[in-house]
């Protein structure tokens, strides 16, 4: 189903959450309300307006963090056994599988997301990603320690509290799941800041938790922009823990804030210019699809985006004339399109931010092989675009551009591959294509990234921890370490009957 129909269909959705007074999604106290200010949110594809969205300043947090907070102290859901947190989660994953179309529609009119990607992948790694941690939920044990004297002791695993949850625009389902699955299995209560481009999808998300039964004041969903509603939600007092994901720039101001008031700790999945790296035995045909989708998967709009393409030089030519046969295949347009590989980029602030990056490279002296153009018309369309003879110094090989903007760097050696590919600040990922073994663990071992891809890319899985190195953050999302961070160890001791300590 293409654009006319959804727009009506999805605007019906729009229409009821808005009658319903959901737009905000925070339960408020008795006698509370919200301050009433709006901001629009946009369609890439076309530059319209969607719909207005309830706008979050620090008095809407402060309201959504005391509902966090009753919800957490004297509520039901730290205090449930786990497997009721488990069926309740249970039920919250069914209701996104049963409403995929709407999830996967609104991402796309959101975001500039392909439909039949979001329908076939995004929407229901979500609801995996919740079942995933409810499986978790009635298995969060401690340890009995056998302690040097004679005592007794054993650690509990609690729930750290309140956290407030930052989450960026590029993932919009992906990214909510990922920070709440965990947090909920753990008994935490939260207040959720989407992305001021993307909000649509995390108020149905909270509108299906409400379904599911999830209790009032866990799950709370505050639209907002990051300089009012994230600075308040990451500086709040009553904010026990944050999680944010988002640019390096901004994680910093999180970092700070979060230092500044209580000292909570802060998970930070941040930016990222991962290296692919493909030598001369790997077949050139394999190696070129995986670069491409590398670099420019999801418009380029991705924290792990392979952006900077490192080429042997034995294969060097022959990779440029395929991947110049392999772009004839990649198809620009409306993402609700079945045929389209790439759709608009998220708003006009990036669109104008990645053209820069474009004419930067051609000014500092790099090859534009192909694209590097806008597209004609309505939306925020960038034709995928290919830059060769590009050195280090470049700044479209030092920084993030996240849009569909690839370099190619030619390299002899593999130590000079693995020194090359580390001269960066950030670490979040890498790829590796060759068949020689011995080639493959010894850059593994040598590049300081958090995952690292040989022969494949974005290899990402709900059992698989997932985060980085360098300035690129800390904290891991996914896996059973992303429920860690949302717990608290407390150790308790006691002696033993006719000890001396007695």
């Amino acid at each position: 189903m293409l654009y006319p129909e959804w727009r009506e269909a999805m605007q019906k959705e729009i229409n009821a959450l808005e009658e319903n007074g959901t737009w905000s999604m925070v339960e408020l106290p008795e006698g509370k309300k919200a301050l009433g200010r709006t901001f629009e949110t946009i369609d890439p594809r076309r530059g319209e307006i969607i719909a207005r969205i309830a706008e979050g300043d620090k008095d809407d947090v402060d309201l959504a963090v005391e509902a966090a907070r009753e919800a957490f102290d004297n509520g039901p859901w730290p205090r449930l056994p786990g497997c009721e947190r488990r069926r309740l989660m249970m039920k919250f994953a069914d209701l996104i599988d049963e409403h995929i179309e709407e999830l996967a529609a609104l991402d796309t009119i959101d975001a500039g997301k392909l439909f039949h990607f979001g329908k076939a992948v995004d929407i229901p790694s979500g609801s995996a990603i919740i079942r995933y941690n409810a499986g978790a939920a009635d298995k969060i044990h401690g340890q009995t320690v056998k302690m040097s004297r004679e005592m007794q002791a054993y650690t509990l695993k609690e729930p750290i509290g309140v956290v407030g949850h930052i989450t960026p625009w590029n993932f919009p389902t992906q990214m909510f799941a990922v920070k709440v699955g965990p947090a909920l299995a753990a008994g935490c209560t939260m207040v959720v800041k989407p992305a001021e481009q993307t909000p649509l999808s995390a108020l149905y998300y909270a509108h299906l938790a409400k379904l599911a039964g999830i209790p009032d004041g866990v799950l709370n969903v505050v639209p907002g922009f990051g300089h009012t509603a994230g600075a308040a939600l990451s500086s709040h007092m009553d904010v026990d823990m944050v999680s944010f994901t988002g640019s390096t720039e901004v994680g910093r101001l999180v970092m700070q804030a979060a230092a500044m008031s209580n000292l909570k700790p802060v998970s930070l999945e941040l930016g990222g210019k991962s290296p692919v790296i493909i030598f001369n035995d790997v077949d050139v045909d394999k190696a070129v699809d995986i670069a491409l989708q590398a670099a420019l998967f999801n418009k380029g709009e991705i924290c792990v985006a392979g952006s900077r393409t490192f080429v042997q030089e034995g294969i060097y030519d022959d990779f440029i004339r395929k991947l110049q046969v392999k772009m004839k295949s990649w198809v620009v347009g409306d993402p609700f399109d079945p045929k389209v590989t790439q759709g608009p980029q998220v708003d006009q602030k990036q669109y104008e931010k990645v053209l820069s990056y474009i004419e930067l490279g051609k000014k500092e002296g790099a090859t534009l092989l192909m694209g590097g153009k806008p597209l004609e018309g309505k939306g925020f369309y960038i034709e995928p675009t290919i830059f060769t003879d590009v050195t280090d110094d470049m700044t479209i090989a030092r920084e993030e551009i996240f849009g569909p903007v690839m370099s190619i760097l030619k390299f002899k050696t593999i130590d000079e591959a693995i020194k090359r590919a580390n001269a960066t600040k950030y670490g979040l990922a890498a790829g590796i294509m060759t068949d020689n073994l011995n080639i493959a663990n010894t850059v593994s071992r040598s590049l300081r990234a958090g995952v690292i891809w040989i022969n494949c890319y974005f290899a990402f899985n709900v059992d698989l921890p997932f985060g980085g190195f360098k300035m690129s953050g800390f904290g891991k999302d996914e896996g059973l370490e992303a429920l860690d961070k949302y717990l608290h160890v407390k150790s308790v001791a006691t002696p033993i009957y006719n000890s001396p300590w007695l």
